[in-house]
This record gives C-alpha cells, structure tokens and sequence, in this order.
C-alpha cells in the first residue's frame, strides 16, 4: 500500500480528521456503504452511512501469503443490515473494500483492506462479521474425498442435474405461513412424502425476493402439504416460491429420485470401519480373497 503525499502530509500534520469506511458489495449485485464517521461520505460512487452504527475491528495484514483479516461489528437494523439477510446468505461472500479517510477531504485516502465476509455471528440485536484477505481463496481444501456419500452439490457443475426439470420443483402461492419458518399448501399431492427435504425453498416475490432456505422437513398434515425449514425467512402468506426436490446424498437416491447416477461422485462401495478390524477366522473360506464378502 502506497500513501498519496496528500494524505501523508496530513498525517504528518499531527493533527487528522480520519475515519474508517467500508464498501460491501453482495453476490446479487447490491452494495453498501458504512462509516465510523457520525456523517454521511461519498466516493467512488457509493454513499457511505453514518448511522448503520458500525465499527471495525483490528486489521491484520502480513508479507507472504498469509491471510489478512479483521473484524466489523454493527446492529442489526432493518433498512441496513437485518437479520433475515444474514440467515439466507445474502451476505455470505460479499466483496469487501476499506479505507482509511480523510473525511474533510474524501479524496485523500488509502485502500487498507479488499477482501471477502467470512463468518457472521449474531447476538443482542448485533452482528460480527469476519473479514477475510485476498489470500483466502488459497486457504482451500483441494481434491476429492473419498467418502461414501455423494461430495457434489444438486445442479451444480459435477451434479450436472437441473433441478427444475419438470416433476422437481413446484411454484405456489404461500397459503399460510408460521413463524417465517414453517409454510403451509392446500392439495400439493404430486410428490412423495419427503420429496423436499434437503431442497430448497426460494422466494420469487414480494420483500423477501431471492431469499432462499433448506427444507428441513416435508410431510403431509390432512389436507396440508406441509414445508419446514431450518432457519426463518421473511416471507409472508400470498408470496410465490419454488420448492426444488432435495437429495440425501446416497447412491440409491441418486439412481431412483434422479436418475443421475453416472454423476454419482460418492464412493458406496468404499469398505466401513468393521474391515480394518476384519481378521481370519477357522470355518471360514480362507482362500486369499476379501475377508468382507
């Protein structure tokens, strides 16, 4: 990082006006400003808020690869930072910048930090988001694991299913909803009990538009298909959503629910722990072969 000889020379002033900003710009393409500073700056094109209440932590930077990272905690608050967004992952690898500003001239400043949200924690109507470097994405597991149920996720590259085939995804009307979490549908019988779990309901419209959650139960109630998922969204009675089928990862489930097993990327037939304890035993056919048949 290089110091513009504006900034330096207020620096070196000894007396500053600086403040911290933040620039957060989320995988659907919204992006948000904050500030440390009790008024409103604007740069670069983007309004930074004085009122989102947030702060930053210490920032960790070091030669070599290492992982710069830091901290940013703030509230929780409707019309900046709410807590549904956070469930449905709105924010989970978002692009992060920060500067070190001169707020009574915003052009002297210095780019401190780019990088990506890592983890965000909530408590007490507050949030701590972790902030991860450029060199994070060199932090990654490589390779393949070789486990018995499937690695790959539903739709994506290795998967090459299309989870809105026709018969694996359904669009309704919300009919009546509990607690943001558990959804209700009148004479929804064109699935097996099930069907869903493990998929994903997305919201099509409405206030809570993108937001997507994880079946984590479907089964029927009388007349009610009902959907409940493992955390809430904000979704409200008369919105329109699309349940995908979910999928529980087992080479069976791959061959009858989807008829994908050629992209099966698990291992079933990978021996379990009882074959390292497995020994020759008298009566047995000891021939040089499996000792698990």
């Amino acid at each position: 990082m290089s110091v513009s000889q504006g900034l330096q020379a207020h620096l070196d002033s000894g007396t500053t006006t600086l403040c911290r900003c933040w620039a957060v710009m989320r995988r659907d393409g919204v992006v948000l400003g904050f500030t440390d500073h009790d008024r409103d700056l604007s740069f670069e094109g983007i309004h930074f808020r004085a009122d989102s209440g947030l702060t930053a932590g210490v920032l960790s930077q070091s030669t070599g690869l290492s992982v710069d990272n830091s901290e940013a905690l703030g509230a929780l608050a409707g019309d900046a930072v709410c807590e549904e967004d956070i469930l449905a992952g709105r924010y989970d690898g978002a692009e992060v910048r920060a500067w070190l500003v001169n707020w009574a001239q915003p052009a002297q400043r210095l780019k401190q930090f780019r990088g990506s949200i890592g983890e965000v924690t909530r408590s007490g109507g507050a949030f701590t988001a972790e902030l991860r470097g450029l060199a994070e994405a060199l932090n990654q597991v490589q390779g393949r694991a070789y486990q018995r149920p499937c690695s790959a996720v539903l739709g994506d590259g290795r998967c090459r299913f299309d989870p809105c085939k026709p018969g694996y995804f359904s669009e309704r009307v919300v009919e009546d909803v509990e607690e943001g979490r558990v959804f209700r549908f009148r004479d929804m019988r064109g699935f097996s009990p099930r069907w869903f779990e493990a998929g994903r309901l997305i919201v099509l419209e409405g206030a809570a538009s993108g937001l997507v959650g994880v079946v984590k139960n479907d089964r029927f109630e009388g007349e009610w298909r009902v959907i409940e998922l493992w955390q809430k969204l904000a979704a409200a009675a008369g919105n329109t959503v699309r349940i995908e089928a979910g999928c529980d990862k087992r080479a069976e489930t791959c061959r009858l629910k989807f008829s994908n097993i050629i992209n099966f990327q698990g291992f079933p037939y990978l021996p379990g722990e009882d074959w390292l304890m497995a020994y020759p035993r008298s009566g047995d056919l000891n021939d040089g072969g499996s000792l698990q048949r």
